[in-house]
């Protein structure tokens, strides 16, 4: 087989230590040297030395969970490294080892046997990390959301089947009144603004409770800790735009080409960008992409029958990003998109329709930040101008069906 890489070394990456291994190539003879050193930045050091001693200048490793982001920061740069799936280079069976696990992982790069991970540019995943934080303190205050309304039906009050958002300006003065001890229904009810006030009779009958001291002492708790997690969304938000600002990417005029599609705002085209970057040419295709992003239909195939078309797994950011999108989406009537989301659900069901329209999505953003144009609109009419005789055949055998006879005429213009 022929060798790509005469000189090269495999990395097995574990939380405490890294097996290295350096394969030598000369003519038919090849020579392996193995060494094990410690994780602390000191050490991973003393492995890119190593390496340049050796002459060494490819590097291969597993992507085994955070472990091997450590060794990746010192060796970026410094070598052309390759970041493999773990799946994809499992060792034949037999013992296995740290060392024996160096060793295949330097063989198959030496001949160009591995498929690289997508890992982005430093800046760029500085940005995933604060995208990503915030998204998971999101998720954090929603839990928190529905504990406190756990609590309010414990106490009887039922706030949450009046106010459409407990935690809202109106939602959290009550909160506070309740907190505080003040148990009067209707003066509590005379804290709602906006148009709750038009509800102020139901609002009354729903404040009407039985809360205790404990019910005061968990609200207060659950509330403090959801306004701090508003604080530091808040502050996650001025870093992300100043992160932008400072980006050598152009990621500004991205999010600007993206917030132009349905169900696209500033904060999800941020997220999408974090996770994608600004340049497709990383990507061979829309396709490419969407299946990375596993938001793509499977096609596991055998005998001639397909046995599954279930979603790959993929980048989980991305791809929850991309169902929230695809949900606001699928609402606008009047959009291709809202016409495909129809189209399916009626055939395959809710959730089926949202991943086609999360991918739909998907594609869409892969060309506009390829070509540096906005979202293109093909309407609501898209599928039934697609192929108008198969259309006219339906509706006309539709209307036949419940017994009246059909004729056409065209429109003259």
């Amino acid at each position: 087989m022929e060798v790509i890489h005469a000189r090269c070394g495999g990395i097995d990456v574990h939380k405490r230590q890294v097996t290295v291994c350096v394969r030598i190539a000369s003519g038919s003879k090849v020579d392996l040297e193995v060494r094990e050193f410690g994780t602390m930045t000191r050490d991973l050091l003393s492995v890119s030395d190593w390496l340049k001693e050796c002459g060494v200048s490819h590097v291969a490793m597993e992507s085994t969970g955070a472990y091997w982001k450590p060794v990746y920061n010192v060796l970026e740069g410094e070598f052309s490294i390759l970041l493999a799936n773990a799946q994809h280079m499992k060792a034949v069976p037999g013992r296995k080892t740290d060392v024996k696990d160096a060793q295949w992982i330097a063989e198959l790069h030496a001949h160009g046997l591995l498929r690289a991970s997508f890992v982005p540019k430093l800046e760029q995943r500085g940005l995933r990390e604060l995208t990503r934080t915030r998204t998971t303190l999101l998720a954090e205050r929603a839990r928190l959301a529905n504990r406190i309304q756990k609590v309010l039906e414990d106490a009887n009050v039922k706030l949450a089947s009046v106010a459409t958002d407990v935690l809202g300006v109106s939602g959290r003065a009550m909160l506070r009144q309740m907190i505080a001890g003040k148990d009067d229904a209707k003066a509590t009810a005379q804290l709602a603004k906006g148009v709750l006030r038009k509800k102020m009779d139901s609002l009354e009958l729903a404040l009407e409770g039985r809360i205790r001291s404990h019910h005061r002492i968990v609200l207060e708790e659950l509330l403090n800790q959801v306004e701090s997690l508003d604080a530091s969304v808040a502050r996650l938000d001025e870093a992300i735009g100043e992160a932008l600002k400072e980006a050598e990417d152009p990621f500004e005029a991205a999010v600007a080409i993206l917030v132009t599609a349905p169900g696209a705002g500033r904060v999800s085209a941020r997220a999408v960008l974090a996770e994608i970057g600004t340049n497709m040419e990383q990507f061979p295709s829309a396709e490419h992409l969407s299946t990375w992003a596993g938001i793509s239909p499977g096609n596991k195939q055998s005998g001639g029958k397909r046995l599954s078309s279930r979603i790959n797994p993929g980048n989980k950011w991305l791809k929850t990003t991309l169902v929230q999108m695809a949900q606001a989406a699928s609402h606008q009537r009047g959009t291709y998109l809202h016409a495909l989301y129809s189209r399916i659900a009626a055939r395959r069901g809710k959730k089926r329709a949202i991943v086609a329209v999360a991918h739909s999505l998907l594609v869409s953003f892969y060309h506009m930040l390829k070509n540096g144009i906005a979202y293109q609109e093909l309407g609501a009419e898209h599928f039934d101008k697609l192929n108008q005789t198969r259309t006219i055949d339906r509706l006309t055998a539709r209307i036949a069906s419940l017994g009246y006879k059909v004729s056409l005429e065209p429109v003259t213009a």
